[in-house]
């Protein structure tokens, strides 16, 4: 493993100022199905208050970034005072095309590992990394050579994640879910953008109920300039807040979907239904020619919901965990 004190202009060692436009143009040309801009590399790793120089490891030959690895723990808690000591994250690797069959994705990743053990983390998880992973986990269909590397470092696979895509030219509100509507609103319930007091419920709602990474995502999307109107939320006839749908928090990319929950005791009511297709209807009259998302559960009832509304798999990702002593 390279000596991490070295001087030398070759070897890994951690990202340095002015390798940054070089990290993105080598992202680019090893990951061409999931490139990257600079404003994105800086949103999603460099303004990330978790984001040491050191866990960035970059692979550099005659003087040029040819690869990098990214390990993460946690510095900031993503809530109350719970650090998840034992716990690291590997967001993203790759090397250069014209650098591989050298071992040298192995050797990046090996050392991402023994940065991460040699804070603590006995637990390293691929990519699933909250609020600003990459991917969901691995596409080892576009990926074949990184989910065998990755597996003979002793990661396994824990779940799949699917990303789903559906077009919007010709979007109608289906009659059906518009009846189902009407009749919920008779029963008391409503439907609308949340007002600025409606946000405490609505945090609330996302942190206690789907975990503190939806409150965030969508804290900072509002707080980063995200209108209210890509929201909606629902209260039910006492006036609780039931469920929310929304689009454009990530990234401020309007077609991009989610997320969306509804309390889990009053699933099978229709409430996501209709939340569902009141923001697509939201984003087809902002001109969307698509809505799609990067994460459900392939049998989970939102993964249902989708398919039933006419949405299809694209990609299918390995949430993947490796797990050693110290």
């Amino acid at each position: 493993m390279t000596d991490r004190t070295t001087t030398s202009r070759d070897g890994i060692r951690g990202f340095r100022a002015g390798d940054g436009p070089q990290v993105v143009q080598v992202w680019r040309r090893s990951a061409p199905t999931d490139p990257v801009t600079a404003d994105r590399f800086r949103s999603l790793v460099l303004l990330d208050p978790n984001f040491d120089p050191q866990g960035l490891r970059v692979a550099v030959e005659a003087g040029r970034v040819v690869g990098a690895a990214y390990a993460v723990r946690r510095l900031t808690p993503m809530t109350g005072t719970d650090l998840e000591p034992e716990q690291g994250w590997i967001p993203f690797f790759f090397v250069d095309p014209a650098a591989r069959r050298r071992g040298l994705g192995r050797r990046l990743l090996t050392d991402a590992l023994d940065w991460l053990h040699g804070h603590g983390r006995t637990r390293v998880d691929f990519s699933s990394y909250t609020p600003n992973y990459v991917l969901p986990g691995l596409d080892a269909e576009t990926y074949p050579e990184a989910a065998l590397l990755l597996q003979s470092l002793g990661f396994r696979t824990l779940y799949e994640a699917e990303a789903m895509d559906r077009g919007l030219v010709g979007y109608r509100f289906p009659k059906d879910v518009a009846r189902r509507m009407d009749e919920l609103t008779a029963q008391g319930y409503r439907f609308a953008t949340p007002s600025d007091d409606d946000l405490v419920d609505l945090f609330a709602l996302a942190q206690n109920h789907f975990g503190p990474d939806w409150a965030c995502t969508i804290r900072a999307c509002l707080a980063a300039g995200t209108p209210l109107d890509r929201i909606v939320v629902v209260r039910d006839p006492s006036h609780r807040m039931a469920g929310w749908a929304m689009h454009g928090a990530f990234d401020a990319v309007d077609e991009r979907f989610g997320p969306i929950g509804v309390l889990p005791q009053m699933r099978g009511t229709g409430l996501g239904e209709v939340l569902l297709h009141l923001v697509l209807e939201r984003m087809r009259a902002r001109r969307a020619h698509s809505a799609w998302f990067l994460w459900t559960g392939a049998q989970s009832p939102a993964g249902h919901l989708y398919r039933k509304t006419g949405f299809t798999t694209t990609r299918v990702f390995r949430v993947m965990r490796r797990e050693a002593a110290l």
